[in-house]
């Protein structure tokens, strides 16, 4: 069957409020004045599908939505970004989750979370197996941040991207249950491109060094491993080569939520655009350094022009 989307992305698509900036000593204001508070989209897959649209490639959502304002909203900024939702879940029986994101000055941030939302509710059921044909890349936008969607589960969808050719992107945050590296050992041997970041990566294997926690996830049968470094940018290994790939210099970070959503989302834009590896880490670098100096995940890249824009300063940076 021709190949109608591009990409389909399965995760969390939920609202964040980022609240921004707020100090550690927030509790001990009786109201705490901000300049702005806002809904914004939120959740890695709804981020991701999102950014790869607005870099010109067709992107489906897969996800489960309460019947509410807060789906509604979600829905809207799908069809406003050109992202494909005929397989939104709507379930009303659930609300849909919400974040709030509080923000400090220097841009780090934590999350209060609704444990019984919709993004607590996702399972594989919500998975449209039957579109897989249509698409040729698969990014299942975060390992444990759907706590129902297991190891095992994890390998049923990604036998079947796999059975459809389709190319599996996946990245990870930390274990909500406490699940382990072994609970997703067979389901990470189908991975061809894996982005956890560094603090992920350590936890899960149990390893600080770079090589090492590379190596712990090869041995998985992770294809390539692209692990995030921050302010550092990225170190990738697979069976071929070893590189650190620097971030963008002079980036001043006003949010970091949704960084690592735009990363992938870069790196995802260049496969598609058949780029080698280094030069989809350079992309992705680029794409990441964009989102973090606007509030919210997904204000700050707009346009495919706007990041080839930016890669080009990246580039004579990297040749001074």
């Amino acid at each position: 069957m021709e190949k109608t989307l591009d990409v389909i992305c399965i995760g969390a698509a939920i609202v964040d409020i980022p609240l921004q900036p707020v100090s550690k000593n927030i509790f001990d204001i009786e109201s705490y004045p901000l300049d702005k508070i806002a809904m914004t989209i939120g959740g890695d897959a709804i981020n991701e599908a999102t950014i790869i649209s607005r870099l010109g490639y067709k992107t489906a959502l897969m996800s489960r939505l309460g019947k509410d304002a807060v789906g509604i909203f979600i829905q809207e900024a799908c069809i406003k970004n050109n992202v494909d939702i005929k397989s939104l879940h709507i379930d009303e029986t659930i609300d849909t989750s919400i974040n709030v994101g509080l923000v400090t000055e220097d841009g780090e941030r934590t999350f209060v979370t609704n444990r019984n939302g919709s993004l607590w509710k996702t399972t594989i059921e919500d998975v449209d197996f039957s579109r897989f044909q249509e698409a040729r890349l698969l990014s299942f936008a975060s390992i444990f941040n759907n706590p129902l969607i297991n190891g095992a589960a994890l390998v049923e969808i990604f036998k079947r991207a796999k059975k459809n050719e389709m190319i599996i992107c996946a990245d990870i945050i930390k274990a909500r249950l406490g699940e382990t590296l072994e609970d997703i050992k067979e389901a990470l041997s189908y991975v061809d491109y894996f982005f956890p970041n560094y603090d992920e990566a350590c936890l899960l294997t149990g390893r600080t060094k770079l090589e090492e926690i590379a190596d712990c996830f090869l041995e998985c049968g992770v294809k390539n491993i692209i692990i995030k470094t921050g302010k550092k940018g990225c170190y990738i290994k697979n069976e071929n080569e070893t590189l650190e790939v620097p971030a963008q210099k002079g980036i001043q970070a006003i949010d970091t939520i949704g960084a690592g959503d735009n990363f992938a989302s870069g790196f995802i834009t260049a496969i598609l655009d058949g780029k080698n590896i280094k030069e989809c880490a350079q992309y992705a670098n680029v794409t990441a350094a964009i989102s973090v100096q606007s509030l919210g995940a997904t204000t700050g890249v707009v346009s495919r022009a706007q990041v080839d824009q930016q890669l080009i300063v990246y580039n004579n940076e990297q040749h001074v």
